[in-house]
């Protein structure tokens, strides 16, 4: 069983028009229960970057505790992580986990099929 972060694009390309993001975490999410029914555990940075941004004030995207927590609490994930999934779209932050993950050794897929059944 592997903790697999999930990477791809979730502020680029839109403008910060919360629809388009909320699409792109759309996209990143639908990868989140596949990769659970391959006996694995997934993970969005995201989904710890947010609730925290909300809590140290942030108030719209890209702002300065945008800044300060939104990358770093990815690559301090990647750290727990045995793999990464990026999936398509352009996106620098994601490029950045990806050269994070491969720094630390991790597994870097970029299909679903290619990552594997857990065993047991």
């Amino acid at each position: 069983m592997m903790l697999i972060m999930i990477a791809g694009p979730y502020r680029s390309g839109t403008g910060n028009d919360p629809v388009l993001i909320q699409q792109n975490m759309d996209n990143l999410e639908a990868m989140a229960l596949p990769i659970f029914r391959k006996g694995h555990v997934p993970m969005i940075g995201e989904w710890v970057a947010n609730p925290l941004m909300k809590l140290a004030g942030s108030k719209e995207i890209g702002d300065a505790v945008f800044q300060e927590l939104q990358y770093p609490t990815a690559h301090r994930l990647l750290t727990k992580c045995d793999a990464i999934l990026r999936i398509e779209g352009a996106s620098k932050g994601a490029d950045q986990d990806v050269e994070v993950a491969r720094e630390l050794g991790l597994k870097i897929y970029y299909d679903l099929d290619e990552i594997p059944e857990a065993n047991g």
